[in-house]
């Protein structure tokens, strides 16, 4: 299609993405792009493959298939590529031995990109200091000294995995908020993995389920309301909701909630009240990992 030709290359490329750890296939031939400028949500249960995806887009592991980001080849291409990508896994990874000055010069050495002035900018009105050290930080003042790091790096792709674990939900939103406000931009792309998935809810443009190394959704915020209805069943409509098919059905305090896929709303507002299910319900509706297993009672 000619709009599809004149569309710009993807920072992130993915064709046939398999990964082997001895005889087990952790990565089952995923294929995907990450378009430029956008906020990707890469969500799913702990050994799902989410960090195995994560690496070898990064190129910290080999893998079978083809993977480009900008461009080039990560696995063969990894000190070219991260003059323009930034990786930062949780807060809990920082050295903590190092005073605040050490790490900033640390992170100099690591990354071309880093910018020490705007990092300790950042942390201009708060209580970290640059000669504490990281381990006497309360969990609050390591939050705000990981988001200086974060924001100081003039990276095309930002790539953070689980950035806020421990830290309390106040912290944790705070964090994300000053990273929408403060340091996306149209050239910038971020993909973000987290348990917290209705915390990041908010500042997604696109969404990727992972289940035992296959991806089972991968689509735009936008696409959710009109591929998915979540429907609160009145109790006399419960067959006939049954009858239309729900990839998901949960009874709570005796009512019975279903999840549809591709189901017309107007056929679902006459048995109950429909809403957009939010994301953490849509995760345990398709994280199912055998028909039916999502009915409970």
């Amino acid at each position: 299609m000619s709009e599809t030709a004149q569309r710009p290359a993807p920072i992130v490329s993915a064709r046939g993405l398999r990964k082997h750890f001895g005889r087990t296939e952790i990565l089952h031939g995923l294929e995907f792009d990450i378009p430029a400028g956008r906020i990707y949500g890469l969500v799913g249960h702990n050994g799902a493959g989410k960090t195995t995806t994560l690496n070898a887009l990064l190129g910290l592991t080999s893998y079978e298939g083809t993977v480009r980001v900008l461009g080039k080849d990560p696995y063969r291409k990894r000190a070219e590529l991260m003059e323009n990508v930034a990786f930062i896994s949780d807060v809990a990874s920082l050295p903590r031995f190092l005073r605040v000055r050490e790490l900033f010069a640390l992170v100099s050495n690591i990354h071309p990109k880093f910018d020490q002035g705007k990092a300790r900018a950042f942390l201009e009105g708060t209580d970290v200091r640059m000669e504490a050290r990281i381990k006497h930080l309360s969990k609050g003042m390591i939050a705000q000294l990981h988001l200086a790091v974060v924001m100081a790096i003039d990276a095309r792709l930002l790539v953070l995995d689980e950035p806020t674990l421990g830290l309390d939900i106040t912290y944790r939103k705070r964090f994300y908020r000053r990273l929408l406000e403060d340091y996306m931009t149209g050239e910038r792309t971020l993909l973000i993995t987290t348990h917290q998935v209705d915390e990041i809810e908010f500042m997604l443009s696109d969404i990727m389920f992972i289940r035992d190394g296959d991806l089972v959704l991968h689509m735009r915020m936008e696409t959710v309301s009109t591929k998915y209805a979540q429907l609160l069943v009145d109790p006399a409509n419960v067959a006939a909701a049954r009858a239309l098919g729900p990839i998901y059905a949960e009874t709570r305090f005796g009512q019975t909630a279903m999840v549809f896929d591709g189901v017309d709303r107007e056929r679902l507002e006459a048995l109950g009240a429909v809403s957009t299910p939010t994301l953490s319900d849509l995760f345990v509706a398709l994280m199912q990992r055998t028909p039916g297993a999502g009915e409970r009672r």
